[in-house]
């Protein structure tokens, strides 16, 4: 018996680069390969990202995604969706949450959370979807049916990669190298790592990512004496690649909500060290799938790091704990399976 696929509209009101965004076309296209499921993606109309969802075989619609005065933009957007008759409507943060009215029978309306979000934007949703059990908690201690709350984190790009030459980017080829990756901002606290650094003499950081503390770092960096320890890389999508070239990834963030860069690290086998934020406190064991110090201490930061560099069978053991641990409950089919059960779970109920 052929069984009609779900309807499922994914939206997204995000930037033009970011992680989070990165991951909606990573799950989007992996839901889009599954029978039970047909899928349209309505995001804001950023041209690469309609390209990569379009030439993965996503129908794909873009709008602005505006303020409140932006009322055509979102009448058009709303009538297309509704066009669309979508059983399950995803809304992935804010923005995207704030323009998608609830579903009043015509569709069943899913919030998705990646952060500590001030929850009085999602209250209109029937179910919640948070990518960390911190998240998860953090709703139902604010007011939502735990019973329709569901905790599914995020799987990292699998694709397979080289790394590039250690040399790149003008690198001494005879120096520990270490990575971090991300958004230039305040709640990654790059500034912590950078103070970490000055205790490491002997090693070279490659920092990927650009934001509103760049300035800032680079000023940070030169005052710190470090301008020929550290490489401002800019903002990358090879990531993963960098994680393939490097000896150790760091993440020392005050805020995560999950670290979906945790979750690369493992699945490309290169070690971590990451603070006791939410997200990656939550996801890392301390001693088997990485190193944990705690926030905003440059100097317990900079033990953890070398202790990894100058062990090597610590680091060799990080990286079979952490491979393990990824594909026992983060890999891309793992995480889509949970997705499809979820989707039909909640059809089902209504």
């Amino acid at each position: 018996m052929t069984t009609t696929p779900l309807r499922i509209a994914q939206v997204l009101a995000g930037a033009e680069k970011g992680g989070a965004e990165n991951f909606f076309v990573r799950l989007v296209g992996a839901l889009n390969e599954r029978p039970e499921l047909q899928e349209k993606a309505f995001i804001r109309n950023h041209a690469h990202r309609v390209d990569l969802l379009r030439n993965s075989g996503v129908e794909t619609e873009g709008f602005r995604f505006g303020g409140k005065l932006d009322v055509l933009d979102a009448w058009a957007y709303r009538r297309a969706l509704l066009n669309f008759h979508p059983d399950i409507v995803m809304t992935w943060m804010g923005r995207a949450s704030i323009a998608t009215p609830a579903g009043k029978g015509r569709y069943i309306l899913v919030n998705r959370l990646g952060h500590y979000y001030n929850l009085k934007y999602y209250r209109h949703a029937d179910y919640w979807v948070g990518i960390s059990r911190g998240i998860c908690k953090h709703m139902v201690d604010g007011g939502m049916p735990a019973d329709r709350v569901f905790y599914i984190p995020n799987f990292a790009d699998e694709t397979p990669v080289q790394p590039i030459p250690r040399d790149s980017f003008n690198t001494p080829t005879d120096r520990p190298l270490i990575l971090a990756a991300g958004r230039l901002h305040e709640n990654k606290a790059f500034e912590v790592l950078l103070q970490a650094m000055t205790d490491l003499p002997g090693v070279t950081l490659w920092l990927a990512g650009s934001g509103p503390e760049e300035a800032n770092l680079k000023q940070l960096c030169n005052r710190l004496g470090l301008d020929e320890q550290v490489r401002f890389l800019g903002w990358r999508n090879d990531v993963t690649t960098l994680m393939a070239s490097v000896d150790l990834f760091v993440c020392p963030s005050r805020h995560e909500g999950l670290g979906s860069i945790v979750m690369e690290s493992w699945a490309h086998r290169c070690p971590i060290v990451a603070t006791n934020s939410q997200g990656p406190g939550e996801a890392i064991t301390d001693g088997v799938s990485g190193l944990i110090t705690p926030v905003n201490d440059a100097k317990a930061l900079s033990q953890a790091i070398r202790k990894v560099i100058e062990n090597p069978d610590l680091r060799q053991a990080l990286i079979e704990g952490g491979s393990r641990v990824y594909a026992e409950g983060y890999c891309r089919q793992h995480i889509v399976e949970e997705y499809v059960r979820l989707y039909q779970q909640i059809k089902a109920r209504g």
